[in-house]
């Protein structure tokens, strides 16, 4: 049944011209520096939002517009047609859609904004991508939509009907609607499902951030569940790196498939981990901090927050089995190159 379905889109076509979503956000940033290290032409879209310092985004979009091949529209994806209209003058070969609400504890605040940007934009993204008729269409998911699942470490092929946060509920949708879009105008498309990403120019609501500016400010950090949580942390450059490894692994028929595979037998269409593939725990995640910064950070033990989970860990075979390529960067080195990036950056 997987060969009965044909991309309408050569196989051989090139894909040079990449329109990103987000590339003023932490990960839209490092995979527009690495595509432009290779040759790509790029342009980013993103709306630079106040969820957080807004001058954190102002600076990594200014040193991408230094940039030769890099060009830029600010806007919000989910007003009017204006995505419509920048995909058309465009004319990408591939679309990687990386913008959205992000974070776990800000959608119990204000669910709105996941609903206007993770579903209402993303349905902009893929009516361009259906118009465009782009070679390959790729999607970010989370490590959340596996919710509620127990069972480690975490495989694309198992059930995903638990989310526990509408952020998770949000990108499961996004992962049907893909789907659904993928069956009926055959655009390949590859969602991944990113497992706590970290590294410099991180942001600052993230984990990582928080802890190192408490620890260099002399202030408490929060550590949830009394630190007895595990989280498979997975750098940054790692997982651009695997995002443009997908990008050549373009969705199709049986012959596209390979062990393990997601391809679904209804569309050019799958799920992958992108993901280190070894969970950390908590406690170890705060003593590589203090171990790099050389302070003691001041503990202040939780209970688990509400919308958490216990741990995440991914089987990334997928993503090595379609890439030849597994991410590989060890938490002490990850946690040096960020910590390293912020004594610069704030001068400390």
């Amino acid at each position: 049944m997987l060969g009965r379905f044909l991309p309408l889109f050569a196989k051989d076509r090139p894909m040079k011209r990449i329109l990103i979503t987000g590339t003023a956000g932490f990960i839209g940033y490092h995979l527009a520096r690495l595509l432009l290290d290779e040759g790509f032409i790029v342009h980013g879209y993103d709306a630079m939002t106040d969820y957080y310092d807004v001058r954190l985004k102002e600076r990594r979009n200014q040193m991408l517009l230094q940039r030769a091949g890099y060009s830029f529209t600010q806007a919000l994806l989910e007003e009017d047609d204006t995505f419509e209209h920048v995909a058309a003058d465009f004319a990408p070969d591939v679309i990687v859609h990386l913008a959205g609400q992000a974070g776990v504890r800000y959608s119990l605040e204000n669910p709105r904004a996941y609903l206007d940007s993770n579903l209402v934009g993303t349905f902009n993204v893929m009516e361009a991508a259906r118009k465009q008729k782009v070679a390959h269409l790729l999607m970010a998911s989370t490590s959340s939509v596996y919710g509620a699942n127990e069972d480690m470490p975490f495989c694309e092929t198992d059930k995903a009907d638990m989310p526990l946060t509408f952020y998770a509920a949000t990108k499961k949708a996004n992962e049907a609607m893909a789907h659904s879009y993928a069956h009926l105008w055959q655009i390949p498309t590859t969602m991944f499902r990113f497992f706590t990403v970290y590294g410099p120019w991180g942001r600052p609501d993230m984990a990582l951030f928080k802890f190192t500016k408490g620890i260099f400010d002399g202030a408490p950090i929060d550590i949830y569940n009394h630190g007895d949580m595990y989280r498979d942390f997975t750098y940054v450059g790692d997982l651009v790196r695997g995002i443009r490894l997908l990008m050549e692994a373009v969705p199709g028929g049986l012959e596209t498939a390979v062990e393990g595979d997601t391809l679904s037998p209804a569309a050019p269409y799958r799920v992958v981990n992108i993901g280190n593939s070894e969970k950390v725990r908590l406690l170890d995640f705060v003593d590589a901090i203090e171990a790099e910064t050389g302070l003691s950070a001041k503990r202040n033990y939780m209970d688990m927050q509400k919308g958490d989970v216990f741990a995440t860990w991914a089987d990334a075979s997928l993503l090595q089995a379609l890439t030849g390529y597994a991410p590989q960067t060890g938490i002490c080195e990850g946690v040096a190159e960020f910590v390293a990036w912020y004594r610069d950056y704030y001068a400390v």
